[in-house]
């Protein structure tokens, strides 16, 4: 698949995730198999740019390219002004937000809010695409309510302003992350564009992979809440979109060794102390389904010194391999 000049080596992206798809965790997920891995949104509020928070969004150091940068907003002048600032600071490529349910991002006419207004989408796309010479790519819903799926128009109006990729997460806005993804939408959507779409939503392992790519026609596949705590699993979808091979689940050190990298990654982004409480999340994550998983995540979350929480992640996945045969009985389950 290519995205303007950038050619990608398969069709998985990690799907832009507030407060986690951080620097640490785009990376891992990148060396796991992911094509791409979109960056958490960016305000398009100018006075916002100097805060920790988005300096900290902007941390690209050590990734691979394609860089790309999300911007949410609701005013074409000023998010056509944040394209061409975020390229400036080195983004690749240009991904606008019209895809987020919250509450406070809707609340401001952002994210997944915009979809009910079909003019103004026309607007921001064309601001934002004459804006930039990279390539600017959409992430939207299937559309404001399940009784008013307007996806198919969206985006014809994208492509007709020169947006080079969409992605579309099969639920829309009023449904936020309840019931199932319905992939319909999304699969006429693919049949009436010439640019790649990528589906997203409820993707969990590499058979569910393979039917949202057959049922839907799409070019690639998003996985957002999947990955958490389980990065291998861009690296065993595309195992077995490529072979139709399962791939064997990853053992207690490797786990133990990706988390311990991505502990470090934000400890090293953060600093220790910000880092340490950040990383509970993530631990909580990967040892969710492990046994003794939940007793280890609520230990964890008493743990305030960085190097303690190493430690611990290390002495847990030890005796984890040291009983190695009951956590594969348990993952075979």
């Amino acid at each position: 698949m290519k995205i303007g000049a950038h050619q990608l080596r398969n069709g998985l992206f990690v799907a832009p995730m507030a407060g986690i798809t951080d620097r640490p965790f785009r990376r891992i997920a990148r060396r796991m198999g992911a094509a791409m891995a979109v960056s958490e949104m960016i305000s398009s509020r100018p006075e916002l740019r100097e805060s920790r928070k988005t300096r900290l969004r902007h941390d690209h150091a050590g990734e691979a390219g394609p860089i790309s940068v999300q911007i949410a907003g609701g005013e074409p002048a000023m998010l056509a002004d944040a394209a061409r600032y975020n390229v400036d600071q080195g983004a690749e490529i240009i991904d606008i937000n019209m895809g987020c349910p919250a509450k406070k991002v809707c609340n401001v006419n952002a994210g997944s809010a915009l979809l009910a207004d079909e003019g103004l989408v026309a607007r921001i796309l064309q601001a934002v695409t004459a804006a930039v010479r990279v390539p600017v790519t959409l992430k939207i819903r299937t559309g404001p309510a399940p009784e008013r799926r307007n996806a198919v128009r969206i985006a014809r109006i994208a492509e007709s302003a020169g947006v080079q990729l969409l992605a579309i997460h099969g639920r829309t806005r009023a449904c936020a992350f309840a019931g199932e993804a319905e992939y319909a939408t999304i699969a006429e959507v693919k049949s009436r564009l010439r640019i790649p779409v990528v589906a997203n939503g409820d993707v969990r392992t590499p058979e569910e992979a393979k039917r949202v790519l057959e049922l839907t026609g799409a070019d690639g596949i998003m996985i957002g809440r999947a990955a958490q705590g389980r990065p291998w699993l861009f690296r065993e979808i595309a195992g077995f979109l490529e072979r139709g091979e399962r791939a064997a689940p990853p053992t207690p050190a490797e786990m133990s060794a990706v988390l311990a990298e991505q502990l470090l990654g934000l400890y090293d982004l953060y600093g220790a102390e910000h880092g340490a409480r950040i990383a509970r999340k993530h631990i909580g994550w990967t040892v969710r389904e492990l046994p003794g998983g939940e007793q280890f995540r609520r230990a964890a979350n008493l743990i305030v010194d960085a190097d303690a929480q190493l430690r611990a992640v290390a002495e847990f996945f030890g005796a984890l391999a040291a009983n190695e045969g009951i956590y594969r009985e348990k993952r075979a389950a």
